[in-house]
């Protein structure tokens, strides 16, 4: 069974049901809180009566710097919502690890942004050194990905599109929110992963909700294809993408084709008028709700609750 490990300020935490007990352990990183497994087991195993989860301020159990990686377009239902038909080439982008925030911690909208999108992901937490041109079967999994997280991949839309550019569109403060729970896997739960459901909802209207069986590229096929080019280290995040149900989607056909025929300035500003008028954008005052879990709860990564702030 997997073990669900909370960070808060003054440490590292086992959480057992409602309960959590201090992981005694020298561990600053999450990299070496993988490497210190025997003392969450000691955790995991004690009589202690713990404290109340509840009376503890989670903060990212993956700490920064550390590689951020993410797949673009990887679930069937978001690649339908975008327009995309056909095989869906693999594709991976890169956030700042500066965006990486607490699972309580306000989403901030940057001044300029006005189309600000969620994208709920399962996280997988490196656990070993992933080399160039490693190869990665179903069964290697174990050796390489010591856990999970639920992250949330916030985007600035207009940002992302006008500019091509995924990098600044998705890396600003507070744009990843992670956690509450790193859950570090055992062998055996590898085998449970499609069973994975991501849900994320809005002021309590869900958005999202699909298990990891609408995935085209599955984990151990991403992280062979990025080892073409990306090592990754223990400790490093990669986000595995998001299913449909996001604010932003492809326009109607005959909007597309009117659109192709105009100057990029101008379509832009025409596609984002028509924009304004979707409500499902984040706005200040929004309670964004995550959730990844099993339907037997044998994984259970917790439940994100970010609100949602305009910058000051």
């Amino acid at each position: 069974m997997s073990t669900n490990v909370l960070r808060t300020a003054e440490g590292w935490w086992v959480v057992r049901g409602d309960r959590a007990v201090p992981v005694e352990t020298k561990a600053a990183t999450t990299a070496e809180l993988i490497a210190d497994r025997a003392a969450v087991r000691e955790a995991a195993a004690s009589g202690e009566p713990g404290t109340p989860v509840a009376d503890l301020v989670a903060i990212s159990p993956v700490t920064t710097p550390c590689r951020v990686v993410a797949q673009m377009v990887n679930y069937r239902s978001h690649a339908r919502d975008s327009g995309f038909k056909g095989d869906i080439p693999p594709a991976f982008f890169r956030k700042a690890s500066g965006s990486v925030s607490g699972p309580g911690v306000t989403v901030v909208r940057p001044s300029h942004v006005k189309f600000l999108d969620y994208e709920i992901e399962l996280g997988l937490v490196m656990g070993a050194s992933l080399p160039i041109g490693t190869v990665v079967e179903e069964g290697d999994l174990p050796s390489y990905v010591a856990g999970l997280v639920i992250t949330n991949d916030v985007s600035a839309r207009e940002v992302q599109l006008t500019k091509t550019q995924f990098y600044e569109s998705k890396s600003y403060p507070t744009f990843t929110p992670t956690g509450p729970y790193l859950s570090l896997l055992e062998p055996e739960d590898f085998t449970h992963l499609l069973d994975l459901r991501l849900k994320l909802s809005v002021n309590g209207e869900l958005r999202q909700d699909r298990t990891l069986a609408d995935m085209i590229v599955r984990p151990a096929q991403a992280l062979t294809l990025l080892a073409r080019f990306q090592t990754l280290e223990a400790g490093d995040l990669l986000l595995t993408g998001t299913p449909g149900g996001t604010a932003l989607k492809a326009p109607p056909k005959a909007v597309e084709k009117i659109g192709a025929l105009l100057p990029p300035a101008v379509k832009w500003k025409a596609f984002f008028k028509s924009q304004a008028k979707n409500p499902h954008y984040l706005k200040p005052g929004d309670v964004i709700t995550a959730t990844i879990v099993t339907p037997d709860g044998r994984i259970d990564l917790g439940e994100q609750r970010t609100p949602v702030a305009a910058a000051n």
